[in-house]
């Protein structure tokens, strides 16, 4: 089993059951729904065949849906495409109309109220650059055209010296977030973080319709960064958005923001997703570049809990191939004792302290004994995410009677989990978890084993007790 999961974007070529099937026994983990693409039938339509293919092969991969945020575009375009040439001047409206050379239309209605002369507007990922040189403060900027090139229709905007007044949810998002809950997915993505008060607002919302997803922050904007831990601390997990963070930020400062963020999730028992160009030439290509593989294997060695595929899976000619390849890529780096054992000591005096200790200190016993696995019964998930945080080279089984817990655990490193639901004395639950683990010969005769658990059971309290033992 691998350790570090996979995260597939579904799309016109992985929508049927077939292909999804294909994807998932290849080593898929979380199936993304982007909403950017793609309308609701499609969606529920991935959604249904992922369920269904968990039934059939008794897999718990989860769902992630990719809300898209406050994303700027421009609109249509004539012929196709336009050339921008470097010196010309050219309009910026918020009136629609067709874009021409001189002048194209901007869906962002606050954009002359929000930028300032001499701020920059990258278009199409950076690949051309805008400098404003006047603007009316109601419907129109002037800019020249400092980089130019080919400008097609409804290309994404960056402003990354500007101060943006969209809210993080816009209508469509609360449309799609709505859409996402009434089908109770485990996770779902918020882009363009740029305050804590973001995150709050979507928890608020999920917590209104009484539902369980967990909160996935994007981080794509200078802004985040500035109160990344706090962000961190509300949020349920991180991903790294390497897309739109490498044209806001000087791409030089993305791998380290990329480590640093690593790190930071890791100390705090939170997951974290690699994301965007990871295996970008198997859009087209049947195998991965160099580069990419050296990329793929570098946030293995991170520590990143997931790494996760975009256009490659979603409108590529290889989905499956491309799996295919990450998977090898992932297995081979895990073979490596450096990627394991980044145990983090729990803090004193917080509520958490006991299960911490405990959570903690089976990690390095496991090292000490050359444990073979980790095992542990829990209903919020609590000890799944702090004990995969210290990276244990042992397995990581986690039981729970909570099945919407055994699909959100599939982001997590490390993490198999199991359902069960028989509570009975510790001994004879252990004993019986034990046999489960045993029958499915994921652990052997005479393996060391490490069970962590709530005593009394029945009470069902914080983890307060660790058994080593071997198995008979």
């Amino acid at each position: 089993m691998k350790k570090t999961k996979i995260v597939a974007t579904l799309g016109p070529a992985s929508t049927s059951a077939d292909v999804i099937e294909k994807l998932i026994l290849a080593g898929v983990d979380v199936c993304r729904i982007n909403f950017s693409h793609g309308a609701y039938d499609a969606a529920l339509e991935q959604i249904n065949n992922v369920r269904a293919i968990n039934k059939k092969l008794n897999k718990h991969t989860a769902i992630l849906a990719d809300l898209q945020g406050p994303k700027l575009r421009i609109g249509v375009v004539e012929n196709n495409g336009v050339e921008l040439i470097a010196g010309n001047t050219i309009t910026i409206t918020t009136n629609e109309c067709i874009g021409t050379a001189e002048r194209i239309f901007m869906t962002y209605q606050q954009f002359p109220k929000d930028v300032k002369v001499g701020e920059n507007i990258l278009i199409d990922d950076g690949k051309l650059l805008l400098t404003v040189l006047e603007t009316n403060g109601e419907d129109e900027v002037n800019a020249i055209i400092v980089h130019g090139g080919t400008l097609s229709s409804k290309k994404g905007v960056n402003l990354p010296n500007t101060k943006v007044s969209l809210p993080c949810l816009t209508p469509k998002d609360l449309r799609d977030l709505d859409f996402a809950l009434d089908h109770d997915v485990e996770w779902i993505g918020l882009s363009f973080v740029r305050s804590v008060t973001d995150i709050v607002e979507l928890k608020t919302l999920i917590k209104k319709r009484n539902k369980s997803a967990r909160v996935i922050a994007k981080i794509e904007k200078p802004e985040a960064l500035t109160e990344i831990d706090n962000i961190i601390d509300m949020t349920d997990a991180i991903m790294v958005a390497r897309g739109d963070l490498g044209v806001e930020l000087p791409m030089e400062q993305v791998p380290m923001v990329q480590k640093m963020l690593v790190r930071k999730c890791i100390a705090t028992s939170k997951p974290i997703i690699i994301a965007t160009q990871m295996m970008e030439s198997m859009i087209t290509n049947f195998a991965p570049t160099r580069a990419e593989v050296n990329d793929v294997a570098n946030a293995v060695m991170d520590g990143a809990d997931a790494v996760m595929l975009s256009g490659e899976t979603s409108v590529g000619k290889y989905p499956v191939k491309v799996i295919e390849a990450m998977y090898r890529i992932i297995k081979n780096v895990e073979q490596e004792e450096s990627i394991y054992y980044k145990e983090h000591a729990p803090l004193l005096k917080n509520q958490t302290f006991i299960t911490d200790s405990i959570c903690y200190n089976s990690c390095v016993m496991a090292k000490q004994a050359d444990v073979k696995a980790i095992v542990s019964m829990t209903n919020s998930g609590y000890t799944a995410f702090k004990i995969s945080s210290h990276r244990p080279k042992a397995h990581v089984f986690i039981f729970t009677d909570n099945p919407s817990l055994l699909t959100t655990l599939n982001l997590v490193w490390g993490v198999k989990g199991f359902y069960y639901n028989k509570y009975e004395s510790t001994d004879q639950t252990i004993t019986d978890i034990n046999s489960i683990l045993k029958d499915n010969e994921l652990v052997h005769v005479d393996d060391m084993v490490i069970n962590i658990a709530s005593i009394p059971m029945i009470e069902r309290g914080r983890t307060n007790m660790l058994k080593l033992s071997q198995v008979k």
